[in-house]
């Protein structure tokens, strides 16, 4: 079976019915997977809650294993609102001509490093640690910083046994809580001393809330990026036409980058609280519930995508929501469309085919439904131009 192929897990239930149950920890989920649910449930900020207990609103359910709140992402408007306009600036810095500069230079060095090699196993070899590096130009903090991520392997809260690893992610709690006292003893320029002084409602963030926005930065942008990363690889893999396509047509990168991740869609889904009683597409959300914003199948709706279960790199129409949508669009994603966009130039410019050696699907399990994510390994051969 083709690697670069990932088939739309939700289509018949989609069109269907709309919804599909999911129990997750005694905690039930109604998964919504019509385009038009998902848009409008996300942006029903005030009949959907997304500041229910901390953890809650993640599937599977992080309740268990965090008492810390991330922000501004389990926040509700208004005072969502106010959380991210004290970060909304720090976040746009990747578009700065410096930020992309040395974005360019960390990924030309990765990927001229793994071109020396032979076979490559791409996850831990390339996207790891290219996640990695790049997170460092987003936090303002050394590049050297990166190896102790990259040391974590490319999950923060799962393990080889276990989809919530209580003990893991106490190392990225315990290692956050470390570098906020350090800088709280010696300030420096990172995103740890501006969030340490910033002010929010007139005083001070507390440390607790600045650990709950580091959390969403490590965390949010760590599984999502390197599957991003991986399945691209996998794809310009199968057709190798595409990376000369890329190559001759620099401004096809733009459509590119949001047309890979509105098919791979490297988030599943995120879930919000019911605060009161709604019917959506024939099912009864009652008070205190949960359902999912569904982005994966959203994305691959017939009614809204033209071939929607095709890569088109030059997709004209493409309202995706593999960000999100509403007041809660992925903090994230200026960084990580800059980082994509980096990528898919410089890849191009320097491989010229890629040999495809093994490929171990990564398949998460939402009861009735089987979806592919990604890879849990995916070796491989780069030839340089």
């Amino acid at each position: 079976m083709s690697a670069s192929n990932f088939s739309d897990a939700f289509k018949d239930t989609r069109e269907a019915k709309g919804t599909c149950p999911f129990n997750d920890q005694n905690d039930p989920v109604t998964m919504l997977l019509r385009f038009k649910d998902v848009r409008k449930t996300a942006h029903n900020t005030k009949g959907f809650s997304s500041a229910a207990k901390p953890g809650r609103i993640v599937v599977p359910s992080e309740v268990n294993i965090r008492d810390t709140r991330q922000i501004p992402f389990e926040v509700d408007p208004p005072e969502h609102t106010e959380y991210r306009a004290l970060v909304e600036d720090w976040f746009k810095r990747p578009l700065d001509p410096d930020y992309e500069n040395k974005l360019t230079q960390i990924v030309e060095a990765e990927i001229e490093r793994v071109l020396q090699k032979g076979s490559i196993e791409a996850i831990s070899e390339l996207s790891l640690p290219i996640q990695s590096k790049a997170l460092t130009l987003l936090l303002n903090i050394p590049l050297t910083e990166a190896e102790t991520w990259i040391s974590w392997g490319t999950h923060v809260f799962r393990s080889e046994d276990s989809d919530l690893d209580a003990d893991k992610a106490s190392i990225l709690y315990d290692y956050i809580d470390a570098e906020i006292d350090k800088v709280i003893a010696v300030p420096n320029d990172s995103l740890y001393s501006v969030l340490l002084n910033s002010e929010y409602q007139g005083r001070k963030m507390t440390k607790e809330e600045v650990k709950g926005v580091l959390i969403l930065t490590f965390a949010g942008g760590r599984d999502t990026v390197i599957n991003y990363l991986t399945n691209t690889i996998a794809y310009l893999g199968e057709h190798p036409e595409a990376i000369e396509k890329l190559n001759d047509n620099p401004a096809l990168v733009n459509t590119a980058i949001e047309e890979f991740v509105r098919y791979f869609s490297p988030l599943t889904h995120m879930g919000r609280v019911v605060k009161e009683e709604k019917e959506i597409s024939g099912h009864v959300a009652k008070e205190d519930t949960r359902v999912s914003l569904c982005w994966a199948s959203a994305n691959r709706d017939e009614s809204v995508f033209e071939n929607p279960n095709e890569i088109v790199l030059d997709r004209k129409m493409n309202p995706h929501v593999a960000f999100g949508f509403g007041a809660h669009k992925c903090l994230g994603a200026t960084h990580a469309r800059q980082l994509m966009k980096v990528f898919l130039r410089v890849f191009t410019e320097k491989v010229s085919t890629i040999e495809i050696i093994n490929a171990a699907e990564n398949i998460e399990d939402w009861g009735a439904h089987k979806r592919k994510v990604g890879f849990n390994e995916l070796t491989i051969k780069l030839n340089a131009k």
